[in-house]
């Protein structure tokens, strides 16, 4: 009969970790925090090459954390990885949306909920969707507890949200977008220009999100970064990375 391997040799367990590269995630210079995180990526072997695995990528940073304001943690920003320079990975916008729980403290009873979406083009090639919210407000000594607007006034309401929003977007490269959302100026356009209609409260840029992208321009990408030492940060000694268990 034909002779059977050896029984029960045990595979050599190589730690999974030893064959991993630490990189740092930038954003881009108009937020306060640079480096948003580290990402870990399996080193260049043969034809797989680790910035081939890292360019794609997306990360989720609280507007809180980058901007160094907890008045802002609401708002958080989707980067994604678009280009490796040495140890760093330069990002760029993906998306922005606002928190669930911010959302949910907005929603009350006795006044009407108004929301509008939009699609719009950047200077610089972004196809976005913006989706805004509002909520109506008690005017100055009114006595009516309920705040409820007019189908009619809501729909002149949302025909501004669309105006402006689009005003806004197409006139503007994502850069300055970006710069946009930060302060909430968009939502506080909507408010001033919907007043006549009906007096408005806590209008937001509830989400924003890239339909389609541009192609990417290397050069464009590291202006919107500034200045990169090609070495990444080196991570502290204390760092300790976890032991591999033998059985799970």
């Amino acid at each position: 009969r034909l002779s059977k391997g050896k029984k029960g040799l045990k595979k050599k367990i190589i730690d999974p970790f030893s064959r991993k590269d630490w990189y740092d995630i930038r954003a881009p210079a108009i937020f306060e925090t640079r480096i948003v995180g580290k990402t870990l990526v399996n080193r260049t072997q043969g034809t797989k090459n680790a910035v081939d695995y890292l360019k794609g990528r997306v990360v989720e940073a609280s507007l809180g954390d980058l901007n160094k304001d907890e008045e802002q943690a609401y708002r958080k920003f989707k980067l994604q990885v678009n280009e490796v320079v040495g140890k760093n990975c330069l990002t760029s916008f993906h998306s922005m949306s606002i928190t669930t729980d911010k959302l949910r403290s907005l929603v009350k009873k006795w006044q009407s909920l108004i929301e509008a979406t939009v699609d719009v083009k950047t200077t610089d090639g972004y196809v976005l969707r913006l989706f805004a919210i509002a909520f109506t407000k008690r005017r100055a000594n009114q006595v009516k507890k309920t705040t409820y607007a007019q189908t009619a006034q809501i729909r002149d309401i949302r025909k501004k949200m669309y105006e402006i929003m689009t005003r806004e977007v197409s006139s503007s490269s994502m850069k300055e977008l970006m710069q946009k959302f930060i302060p909430e100026s968009i939502g506080r356009e909507i408010e001033k220009a919907c007043q006549s209609i009906y007096p408005l409260q806590n209008v937001y840029m509830r989400k924003c999100k890239v339909v389609k992208f541009p192609k990417i321009d290397t050069q464009k990408l590291l202006e919107s970064h500034g200045s990169i030492e090609d070495t990444g940060s080196k991570i502290k000694s204390d760092f300790k990375e976890p032991e591999v268990q033998a059985e799970v």
